[in-house]
């Protein structure tokens, strides 16, 4: 890896007054839950190069469930350019050391040995300034930022201040993380109570009437009209159940089923079922994440003129982890207003799997 090269640096002044906290609040200030990651990093990324002398700015954070790092938004970067390249911390020392030191590191020779060789050659970096992405001990990732051009030093005053950026990055995209849970399971609540009310309702007006059909003598006309209101009522109580939508849609990624495969032959996932099909896969990997020591990890992807199908399979599934959470319920509810089922389950052993399957109305796109 490089070594830090000083040639110049900030006057003291240029840092005097500055606010970060003011600066995230007004670029984030119109940020919601239905924002894309992208835009919600790239609008951290412009604070970033707003208060300090950087003009490109890219964050990369490790994904759990994928169980690999990449870019979740830039500044004075087209996100496109990042999006294909997978660093790690082999192959990115600068971020290695800057995450262990928890301090921010500066390289400007040899460029090519601190960070993927794609990286430095797509920017033309002459010098390469990397933050940690880390609060209250945990490391989320890093923060990959340039001048554009030329040889230059880090004085003290923007060193520190880029470490207390990334603190407040980290902190507010973790405080972002845990709102987007509560979300969840404030959704998933909301689709549990109508699953509650569909069954308290018409199953149970319908398990009436079946019992009164069922009965060995035959119906008399106060019977059989009973039996009518019932069906009535039942409808009625159905229909405005689905009046009530099962789930929001998942949202926009900003990215493809296929990326995240890293997957270059021909796409099979129709448009409007990229956001599922991702939110499926993703749930599906964090389940095996968290419920699994696999050896192999098999996704398979298939359209017809009828149905579009996506399947995830492993191995190593450890016992006692037979019930979906919350993430992959929520999926299934996701799947519904679709017209779509998600299925889990064991198989071929210590094996799992879990399936999507949609029906195309209108045929293939």
């Amino acid at each position: 890896m490089g070594a830090d090269q000083p040639i110049a640096s900030a006057p003291p002044s240029l840092f005097a007054g500055v606010e970060p906290l003011e600066v995230f609040v007004e670029l984030l200030a119109d940020i919601d839950l239905g924002t894309s990651p992208t835009e919600f990093y790239d609008r951290i990324c412009e604070a970033i190069c707003r208060l300090t002398t950087m003009r490109r700015a890219a964050i990369f954070m490790a994904d759990a469930a994928r169980r690999r790092v990449r870019a979740i938004g830039s500044y004075g970067i087209p996100f496109e350019q990042l999006s294909g390249i997978r660093p790690t911390l082999v192959n990115t020392p600068i971020a290695q050391r800057a995450l262990l030191e928890d301090n921010v590191v500066v390289v400007s020779e040899r460029i090519e040995d601190a960070v993927p060789p794609e990286y430095a050659k797509l920017l033309g970096i002459t010098t390469l300034v990397c933050t940690p992405l880390s609060a209250g001990g945990y490391a989320y990732g890093v923060i990959c930022a340039d001048r554009g051009g030329g040889t230059f030093e880090l004085s003290d005053g923007e060193r520190h201040l880029l470490w207390t950026l990334g603190k407040t990055a980290a902190l507010v995209a973790a405080a972002r993380n845990v709102t987007r849970q509560q979300e969840r399971m404030r959704r998933l609540g909301e689709r549990l109570d109508l699953a509650r009310e569909v069954h308290e309702s018409v199953l149970q007006r319908l398990f009436g009437v079946s019992l009164a059909l069922g009965a060995e003598q035959p119906l008399d006309r106060a019977e059989r009209e009973r039996c009518r209101i019932e069906m009535q009522e039942a409808l009625s109580d159905l229909r405005r159940a689905l009046e009530r939508p099962l789930a929001p849609l998942p949202p926009e990624t900003g990215t493809t089923l296929a990326a995240e495969l890293d997957w270059h032959g021909e796409s099979s996932v129709p448009a409007d079922l990229e956001p599922l099909a991702q939110s499926v896969l993703a749930e599906a990997l964090r389940n095996i994440a968290k419920h699994a020591d696999p050896t192999r990890v098999e996704v398979a992807v298939s359209r017809d003129d009828e149905d579009f199908m996506l399947e995830v399979r492993n191995d190593g599934a450890r016992s006692g982890s037979g019930e979906p959470g919350m993430g992959l319920r929520l999926a299934a509810f996701e799947a519904l207003q679709q017209g779509g089922v998600v299925e889990s389950g064991p198989v071929d052993g210590d094996g799992w799997r879990v399936r999507l399957v949609v029906p195309l109305q209108q045929g293939p796109d």
